[in-house]
């Protein structure tokens, strides 16, 4: 790492892309400042061409190949967000490349892609995963000579990823004349394949900063924490891939390494309370984050005790939030929230039963599912219900009146067959 770690080769790219790539703000929230009484910033890598910071060491490996190179066609394979970057950054610099993605890429990942591409860009659609997009990108580059960029494992992704630091030191020292405040107390960091924060981490050693960093996973792909905890790098044995971008089944040996010797404190997020957090920023700030976006926001609920008075940095990330997934993040949301559930309820067969149960009910509850059919010979039969209420101190109060009128039900809330079902 210490030949890749160096101060002047960070300087060196972000001259390279200075007018390309514009520093991105380093913005102060009132609402999350006021919420856990601290001093916030949000650094709205969000804010960039492609909204995410990955457009940084696009454009900063593309434009470090040679010229030679840069003749030759370039390839690479990308599940969906790789690409879109690397099609921006050609097309700025009218380098001819073709990217293979899996059929099964979002149709917008696939728009948006198209909408950078160009005359310098093709794309080739192949099976079903980003596994059998690599094999081809691979078999093209055999084929036809031409230069393979990989999608995180290159040293000069470090580089231009680590101008964000930069930019956030520098952008302290600009305003320590007026705040008084050389340096952030806290950077709160989501986990990106692990090279980023490994660089954080050298880069507040290399420049003595008192900084702390914290990493914030997703909770059902803690990858790092797990390693830490078994003192190896060890590899999931399974995934929600809810938070796409940070859900990682093992994170780089050498990204562990770094964060193991640091000691780094991980904060883990729920995925469904991580919804809740997106939902927060589009109805409080007018913020249109992705769920890996709102990972460093989210591990402040937390943190309330240790952030206190203090001064904090959270990496806003990404962006591109696919607005077909909102209705899943509706009901993740309710769902953590406790203001709405979903029953499994044994109905009488009678014409009156459904006005029986509303009895249950109390005034602001709201009936927002309701599946049945009836059976013929029987006395009862099961309906499914979703419920939604505007205190999740009623549930108690529910579930108490329906046994008292003899519904015998079961809560399948957390069931993730029928969660499945509904999103």
């Amino acid at each position: 790492m210490k030949n890749i770690i160096s101060l002047e080769r960070i300087i060196d790219a972000k001259n390279i892309f200075w007018d390309f790539i514009q520093t991105t703000p380093l913005q102060y929230s009132p609402r999350l400042s006021k919420k856990y009484n601290a001093q916030i910033y949000l650094k709205r890598e969000d804010l960039n061409q492609v909204r995410s910071y990955k457009i940084r060491w696009a454009f900063y490996l593309i434009n470090s190949l040679s010229e030679k190179e840069k003749q030759r066609w370039v390839v690479c394979a990308s599940a969906w967000n790789h690409a879109q970057w690397f099609a921006y950054s050609c097309n700025k610099l009218k380098i001819k490349w073709t990217v293979f993605m899996p059929v099964t890429t979002p149709e917008q990942k696939v728009y948006k892609t198209k909408q950078f591409w160009g005359k310098y860009i093709d794309i080739v659609l192949i099976w079903d995963t980003f596994d059998d997009a690599l094999k081809k990108a691979r078999e093209f580059e055999k084929k036809t000579k031409a230069v393979f960029v990989h999608p995180f494992d290159d040293e000069r992704i470090i580089v231009g990823q680590a101008t964000i630091w930069y930019e956030i030191f520098k952008q302290f020292d600009e305003k320590k004349s007026k705040t008084w405040i050389s340096e952030p107390d806290f950077i709160i960091c989501p986990i990106w394949w692990g090279w980023v924060i490994s660089w954080l981490i050298s880069y507040t050693k290399l420049e003595k900063k008192k900084t702390k960093i914290i990493w914030a996973e997703p909770l059902w792909a803690c990858s790092m924490k797990n390693s830490i905890e078994c003192k190896t790098n060890s590899t999931l044995d399974s995934i929600d891939v809810f938070v796409d971008w940070a859900a990682v089944w093992r994170v780089w040996d050498i990204t562990f390494d770094i964060c193991n010797n640091y000691s780094l404190e991980i904060v883990s997020c729920p995925e469904n309370r991580i919804s809740s957090t997106i939902l927060e920023y589009l109805k409080e700030d007018w913020i249109v984050t992705e769920p890996a976006g709102a990972l460093s926001t989210d591990a402040l609920k937390d943190l309330k005790e240790k952030i206190e008075w203090k001064v904090v940095v959270l990496i806003i990330s990404w962006g591109n939030f696919d607005f077909e997934r909102l209705p899943e993040l509706k009901e993740r949301s309710m769902k953590y929230e406790w203001l709405k559930k979903y029953f499994l309820v044994n109905f009488p067969q009678r014409p009156w039963a459904l006005k029986e149960f509303l009895e249950c009910l109390w005034k602001w509850d709201d009936i927002e599912r309701f599946e049945y059919l009836k059976k013929s010979a029987k006395n009862t039969a099961p309906v499914f219900i979703g419920i939604k209420t505007n205190d999740k101190k009623n549930w108690k109060n529910i579930t108490s009146n329906m046994e008292k009128l003899w519904f015998r039900y079961k809560d399948v809330t957390d069931d993730e067959l029928y969660f499945s079902l509904l999103v």
